[in-house]
């Protein structure tokens, strides 16, 4: 597994990295970078050095120095705010044996070899690098991002540990960097993050939060890589609700036999032959009533009623499985029953699910809820609501 991560200047890329070493055994890999930038003013007593050899993102020219070469060490790691210090951050990536590559396709040769060990990279200066990456499918795409002036203030609060009585960069240069960093016609990151898998917003104030959270999010899930069955068929269930033509709600169903063949799908909308719901076919629909009511009056097939028609008594064998992305209401419930469906999963709720669950519980159909590994934007703050 490789896990590459991306991310604004401060945001905690590499607290980030450094937690998937320390708790789940990843080695860091290092890409080298194409070309040596200027190096640091040896007059604040730091040694020379390019920022991507410390995995950081450095596009543009900063307008102080100090503050310059405060952004190239460890994230988002202060000791005023309960994280630990930028230096010793730095350190703990540096020990043990470095693996440094020329080029994307190096690092990515390395890992084919081992690919069944878990690696982690910070160094994704490109959409081209990252193109080179993707062709492997055990490659997942992470993004760290956290608002301007949290970032502006780890910012801070790095520098003065690092240079003591140096001038603070003003919120405004910070911002010109950031906004170059992120936008630059050239080099700036922003489409790169955009296409993450998983886009952490981290907003944490000490290291022991963030990592908590990190530990919940179950990053190295592997999942992620490669979906499970249930993931799979909801997947398709999801895909088959884009083809509905109600106008209220969009229902997709997949029914899958035992031996994990699909056998029908369907969504929900007005049957064949009449005017599609969004067209005004459906007037219960159209007429906006309330989820639930007018029921009788409705025109559309629902999805599950879909499926199972498409199906057929005689294609439904013991032990078929029923996917939906909502909950049946208690009217499709009554007809899984009597087809011999074995298990209905479903993803979301609806108004009707504790009346499904006793019809299912009676006849003896297993009812349960499926919930992937969250995806997509995830406020680490808010990670205890999952």
């Amino acid at each position: 597994m490789l896990i590459g991560v991306c991310g604004s200047i401060c945001s905690g890329k590499k607290t980030v990295a450094q937690y998937l070493v320390e708790h789940h055994g990843f080695k860091l890999l290092h890409l080298q970078p194409q070309s040596q930038p200027r190096p640091f003013n040896t007059s604040l007593g730091a040694e020379s050095a390019s920022p991507e050899e410390h995995g950081a993102e450095s596009p543009s020219q900063y307008t102080d120095s100090t503050a310059f070469k405060g952004a190239l060490t460890s994230t988002a790691l202060t000791t005023k705010n309960g994280y630990q210090s930028s230096s010793e951050a730095t350190l703990t990536l540096r020990d043990g044996p470095q693996h440094v590559f020329s080029t994307a396709e190096e690092l990515l040769d390395f890992v084919t070899k081992r690919w069944r060990s878990r690696f982690v990279t910070t160094d994704i200066p490109t959409e081209t690098v990252l193109d080179v990456f993707l062709r492997r499918p055990f490659f997942l795409l992470l993004s760290v991002d956290a608002p301007l002036t949290v970032r502006w203030r780890r910012f801070q609060d790095r520098a003065r540990q690092r240079h003591v009585g140096e001038p603070d960069m003003s919120l405004e240069d910070f911002v010109r960097e950031s906004d170059t960093h992120l936008y630059d016609t050239e080099k700036g990151l922003s489409p790169l993050i955009s296409r993450a898998v998983v886009r952490l917003l981290n907003t944490s104030s000490s290291l022991a939060h963030l990592y908590a959270t990190l530990g919940k999010l179950d990053i190295p899930n592997p999942d992620r890589l490669r979906p499970c069955w249930d993931t799979y068929f909801m997947e398709l269930a999801s895909l088959a609700a884009q083809r509905s033509n109600c106008m209220k709600r969009r229902v997709g169903c997949v029914l899958v036999g035992k031996e994990r063949r699909v056998i029908s799908t369907g969504y929900n909308g007005t049957p064949r032959g009449l005017q599609n719901c969004t067209e005004g076919g459906c007037p219960r629909c159209n007429d906006g009533n309330s989820s639930g009511v007018g029921l009788s009056t409705c025109l559309c097939i629902h999805a599950e009623e879909n499926a199972l028609l498409e199906a057929g008594r005689e294609r439904i064998r013991e032990g078929s499985v029923l996917y939906c992305d909502t909950c049946p209401c208690l009217t499709c419930s009554i007809k899984i029953c009597q087809v011999g469906i074995s298990e209905v999963v479903y993803a979301h709720t609806y108004s009707m699910d504790n009346d499904t669950a006793r019809v299912f519980r009676e006849a003896g159909v297993k009812l349960r809820q499926f919930i992937p590994p969250p995806n997509g934007l995830i406020h680490l703050e808010k990670m205890e609501l999952y």
